[in-house]
């Protein structure tokens, strides 16, 4: 009898043991499902809120100022660059291995691919989720409800050089949009396109969560046409990712000559004190082919691989970030032309004062830097400033004057260190601390 009641206690024991570890499993994927549901909501809302407060504050004065008028604006910006996926840009010389780079994260190839050692995308293309796979032309993806509508503006030109490749069932581009760019040719080539490379370059790098410089391990020698974007890619270093492509080519000693090689070329153009990481792979469908270097390239990519997959997470703290940059250029911007215009000659003798102004623009960025407190970073490249006032003012005392300027700066200071850190609070993880001191994120 004590051999059955123990039997029979051991195994009502056993299947108590179960249900708990199943009821303790079951609240625990609940918990992380609702707290998943939580962020995203969250993060949904703060960017609501970042739309609003720059539809409310900050377009105003963007418009008063004719900011969008000069190199550094490229056009306002609308509801669905707070609302769209993160967005990935690769840029490079030609076969680097882009397209192919671009098929591995996504799983498959793409509509209008094309791949193999001489030029073969010659336009740039926006790879995105769709139902079906098709390609969609430029001029209809830019009239459509997306974040490509501020393409615009640059016309047929760039317009029939761009088009949308729509593919189906790929997980990556449920939350990620990838941006295939035509690769970087030398010499006549490259200027001889029928819109301007570098400036579309420009345009989307600025919305860009992050932008991958791709080189393929035989072929590091940067021409001067790399060397120009690469440099119109700086001010946007902290999104910037360099990888070392089709790596497992070569020997582990050949490998780190390139690498430092490579390191150093970047040195001479990337003006940072800081050294740029260079991220070692072969981004294709195939095994690695190296033995000897094939746990330092999976550890690599691996590395920038998890980076892309955490975008969508970020995506709200890298929209108000940008927020933030662009408010301290709008910022710079109001202020240098209200200076320009007080000191712009009024009566006789205005072409001749006009260079003279123009000429002393170091001088007054200068002091508007001591008067206002402002960095040297928020200011704008004074050959581009000089250029763009001489295109847009024939007559400077035209420049737009900051009617009520207390008030208009107000709004733009409010917004630094008010709405901006209470919309950082809001996200989970984040200390807005640094925010209300102006060290943003």
């Amino acid at each position: 009898n004590y051999e059955k009641r123990y039997s029979k206690f051991s195994q009502d024991f056993n299947v108590q043991k179960v249900c708990i570890i199943a009821w303790y499993n079951i609240v625990t994927m609940a918990k992380g499902t609702a707290q998943k549901m939580s962020t995203t909501s969250v993060s949904k809302r703060v960017l609501k809120e970042t739309k609003n407060l720059y539809f409310k504050k900050i377009l105003p004065v963007e418009t008063g100022t004719q900011f969008n008028r000069f190199s550094q604006g490229q056009g306002p910006l609308n509801e669905f660059d707070f609302e769209s996926n993160p967005m990935v840009l690769l840029v490079g010389p030609y076969s680097a291995g882009k397209t192919t780079f671009i098929e591995h994260l996504i799983g498959k190839k793409f509509p209008n691919s094309r791949v193999g050692p001489e030029p073969t995308t010659d336009k740039f293309i926006a790879v995105i989720d769709g139902a079906e796979e098709c390609i969609v032309p430029g001029n209809a993806l830019t009239v459509s409800k997306n974040q490509f509508n501020g393409l615009q503006k640059f016309g047929n030109g760039f317009l029939t050089r761009f088009e949308g490749s729509q593919v189906s069932g790929s997980e990556f581009l449920q939350n990620i949009t990838v941006i295939d760019s035509p690769g970087i040719l030398s010499g006549k080539k490259q200027t001889s396109r029928s819109y301007d490379y570098e400036e579309i370059l420009d345009w989307f790098a600025q919305r860009a969560d992050m932008i991958i410089l791709l080189f393929d391990v035989q072929k590091t020698d940067i021409s001067d046409e790399v060397a120009g974007a690469i440099k119109r890619l700086e001010k946007h270093s902290d999104k910037l990712r360099v990888a070392l492509n089709k790596s497992d080519s070569v020997s582990h000693q050949h490998l780190m000559k390139v690498y430092g090689a490579l390191l150093w070329s970047l040195g001479r153009i990337i003006s940072t004190p800081e050294v740029t990481r260079v991220y070692i792979g072969s981004f294709w469908s195939e095994p690695l082919r190296n033995e000897d270097t094939q746990n330092l390239i999976e550890t690599e990519m691996n590395d920038l691989l998890s980076e892309l997959k955490a975008l969508p997470k970020m995506g709200a703290v890298r929209k108000i970030n940008d927020m933030v940059k662009r408010i301290r250029q709008i910022r710079v911007h109001a202020i240098l032309l209200d200076r320009v215009r007080t000191e712009a000659p009024s009566m006789f003798g205005k072409g001749k004062k006009k260079v003279k102004l123009l000429d002393k623009l170091p001088h007054i960025f200068r002091n508007i830097m001591k008067e206002h407190g402002l960095a040297v970073g928020d200011f704008p490249d004074i050959a581009e400033f000089r250029r763009d006032l001489d295109a847009n003012f024939s007559d400077l005392k035209t420049c737009p004057k900051l009617v009520k300027k207390e008030k208009r700066l107000l709004h733009l200071e409010n917004a630094l260190n008010v709405d901006i850190p209470n919309l950082l609070d809001e996200l989970p993880g984040i200390n807005s601390m640094g925010a209300r001191q102006g060290d943003i994120i």
